[in-house]
């Protein structure tokens, strides 16, 4: 009778991965969204100096 194969390294592994890949593109998504907001603020001070 074969044992099964120890792989609890190789899923906590997969785990640690998987984890860090969406905390880097979480983080990813808020720094775009924090310079979308600064540009979106430059812009419309901009369009306010124009206007005057």
């Amino acid at each position: 009778m074969d044992t099964i194969p120890n792989t609890t390294n190789y899923m906590t592994a997969g785990f640690v991965v998987s984890f860090l890949t969406l905390g880097i593109y979480v983080l990813s998504i808020y720094i775009r969204n924090k310079n979308l907001k600064r540009d979106l603020d430059l812009l419309e001070d901009m369009e306010k100096s124009e206007k005057k």
